[in-house]
């Protein structure tokens, strides 16, 4: 087993959080990992943010949490057999309110357990705004996907390593709290970490090579609390994920710290397959994090069943259709649908009013969710 070191100072941690540095708990072995998972049902959901919110800002905050439409819209999952969200936080929720934070956070595992669902949290991300900021949030831009997300910690704290402690002491303060917590399936330590950004925002220089600065020490940060669940983060680009020589500082960060292996992929079926069987080369329990764009060949039709084939947990992005606008494609933010609507969604289950986009799809769900982990009924 390998040891993971804790790299934040005690001093700045006890300060920032309160909770007594530990030294970090043995990252699981294979066979632990797949003992978890086994003991899992198959885990099948999808990203989750409520359609009232624009982002994890929007989400969070105390003026704009939303319970109500939560308790619906998890009410819509648990009806077509989902019982794994996959919700994102940020690290200025907790720098500004961390007892708030945990309050709702609380509040909606409650909301979430009623229902079911278990909950896969994502503690940075590194898609979209790089320059993220709290309070009110600014409208959606018209006809343009996913306009109001932020990127997490955002570029000017990523940038500026006196930022660290702090972005550390929000892991250890936020997994600490929920480290025993059922109701949480996993931490998703950061999402696609290597990523530019998208979107027509400015790339930030340097950024793959500070989050592989940063990226191992915030697994260090999680272990050292010793949660019950398991760590992970997913990769999302490339072409051969089983072949250590061509992976990239913080893919190899990401294989080779996770303890249950994720990845993303919105490509036609045969891709989805392929990039699948080179997850599950590693030997440990996977997850497909994100999948599910309609317009890119990606579809519950194609991906679905192979998920269930190969007892890979299945986590599709977005849910209901709402000021996230991400029913509209990639696209749009070089050509924003404020005309026509696409051709078909890009993403998303349900309609704002609980009306699937498509029954066939939700049908297809409910199928795959009610039979055996590893069986595809017949006719899939």
């Amino acid at each position: 087993m390998i040891r993971r070191s804790f790299l934040l100072s005690a001093a700045a941690l006890a300060l920032a959080t309160g909770i007594a540095p530990a030294e970090a708990r043995d990252a699981w072995t294979k066979a632990q990992a797949n003992g978890w998972y086994d003991r899992q049902p198959w885990m099948v959901g999808a990203n989750y943010n409520p359609r009232t919110a624009i982002n994890q800002f929007e989400m969070w905050q105390a003026e704009t949490f939303d319970p109500e439409t939560i308790d619906q819209e998890l009410g819509w999952a648990q009806s077509i057999g989902m019982n794994t969200m996959r919700v994102y936080l940020h690290n200025v929720l907790w720098e500004e309110d961390p007892e708030g934070l945990k309050r709702r956070m609380d509040q909606f595992l409650a909301i979430a357990d009623k229902h079911k669902v278990r909950i896969m949290f994502v503690l940075f991300d590194s898609c979209w705004d790089p320059d993220p900021v709290s309070g009110r949030q600014r409208p959606p831009i018209p006809g343009v996907h996913n306009s109001g997300w932020m990127q997490a910690p955002g570029a000017a704290r990523l940038a500026d390593k006196r930022q660290y402690d702090k972005l550390l002491a929000y892991v250890t303060d936020v997994v600490g709290h929920f480290k025993n917590d059922r109701r949480i399936v996993a931490w998703d330590v950061w999402n696609e970490p290597n990523n530019g950004g998208g979107g027509n925002y400015k790339p930030m220089p340097n950024k793959t090579q500070l989050v592989a600065g940063l990226l191992g020490r915030v697994f260090d940060a999680a272990y050292a609390v010793d949660p019950i669940q398991p760590l992970t983060s997913g990769v999302w680009i490339g072409e051969n994920w089983d072949k250590r020589a061509t992976l990239d500082a913080v893919e190899k960060i990401q294989l080779d710290r996770s303890e249950v292996l994720s990845f993303h992929d919105y490509n036609w079926p045969e891709q989805w397959e392929r990039r699948a069987k080179q997850m599950l080369s590693y030997g440990r329990p996977v997850l497909c994090t994100e999948y599910m764009a309609r317009g890119n060949g990606s579809t519950f039709d194609g991906s679905l069943p192979l998920g269930k084939k190969y007892n890979i947990a299945m986590i599709n992005w977005g849910f209901v259709d709402g000021k996230s606008q991400t029913r509209l494609p990639w696209d749009s933010w070089k050509k924003p649908y404020t005309y026509d609507e696409p051709t078909i969604w890009f993403h998303e289950v349900f309609r704002a009013d609980g009306k699937p986009y498509r029954q066939a799809e939700v049908d297809l769900i409910k199928r795959l969710a009610a039979s055996p982990k590893g069986v595809v009924p017949a006719g899939q």
